[in-house]
Order: structure tokens, then sequence, then C-alpha cells
């Protein structure tokens, strides 16, 4: 399916990350933690690739140097089509050129990144329901409006293969 650059949160942020996806599911909607394997981590990703050479990826993102912790405020909800819902966070202009130097690293290596992650198209997000109905949407939103706004820190990284849920942790927070 696809390989993905995801930066991921710290304790106290993928706690409450994940406190948000169990209040979905008590609204009976499907969150990110119940959806498909079961196994999913809160994230924010850089890059979806459709092809890639893991080797060649992971040794593309280590030479690439550590960064600090990414620092975010989540102050919103989103929608993308086929009822994706996700949080909205303000984004500064080093995260976007944190962004873009991952995609041109892992690019480099022959990968082939996913159109949504194009530098000037990529929209950080963090999803928290797949599959949300129209009819669901009003009870999602009510419970992220709850918690908002939520302070996040990411302090790793990682890649997840969406096929097998194989998280390959990286030595640099790019």
């Amino acid at each position: 399916m696809a390989l993905a650059v995801c930066v991921l949160f710290d304790r106290r942020s993928d706690r409450a990350i994940r406190a948000l996806w169990d209040r979905i599911d008590q609204q009976g909607v499907a969150s990110l933690r119940s959806h498909t394997h079961g196994t999913h981590v809160p994230h924010l990703s850089y890059a979806v690739l459709r092809r890639w050479d893991q080797a060649a990826v992971t040794n593309a993102l280590a030479a690439a140097g550590r960064g600090e912790p990414v620092q975010l405020t989540f102050d919103g909800v989103g929608f993308f089509r086929r009822g994706r819902v996700w949080l909205v966070a303000g984004v500064s202009a080093d995260l976007v050129a944190r962004q873009e130097h991952v995609v041109d690293l892992v690019t480099a290596t022959g990968a082939e990144l996913h159109k949504h992650y194009r530098p000037g198209t990529w929209l950080p997000h963090c999803s928290l329901a797949p599959r949300a109905t129209l009819a669901q949407l009003p009870a999602v939103v009510a419970a992220v409006m709850d918690v908002l706004p939520l302070h996040a820190t990411l302090d790793h990284a990682a890649l997840i293969n969406s096929a097998t849920a194989q998280i390959t942790p990286l030595p640099v927070v790019p």
C-alpha cells in the first residue's frame, strides 16, 4: 500500500490523541484506534510513498541530521473526501521547510511520492476518524471541540507501512 514518513507524538500528546480517539469511538464512530488492524499510532505524516526502497529511504533520512521536536497547537477540525476527519494545526514556516526537505530526501532515492504530499499541496494533519458519515460528523466535531486547543509535541519519527502496520523507528526527527 504505502510507506509514510511520520513524526510521532511524545507520551503526553500521544495519550491525549488516543483519549480523543476513544471519545470518538464512544460516539459510535470508528476512530483511527479501531480502524483496520487496530494498531495505528498518533502521527503527522511528512510524506507518503507509493513505491520505495526502504533501506534507501531510511539512509537518506538518517543522513539528514536530527531536528528539534515539533511543537503544534491543534485548534480545529478538518475533513477530507470520503469522511476522513482530522485535527487542524497552526503551521510554522519551519514545519513546512522540514516537510519539503523530507520530500527532497526521499524522492532523491527514487521513491514515488503520493500527490497529496507534494510541497505546496501538503496539509499537515492528525487523523481522527477515517470514514465518518455525514450524519456522524456533528458527534465527532462535538467530541473534538470539547478538548481543543490541544498543544502537542512530536519528538520522534518513524517509517510506517500501512499494509503491514510495521513501524520502523528513525534515528532522527526530520
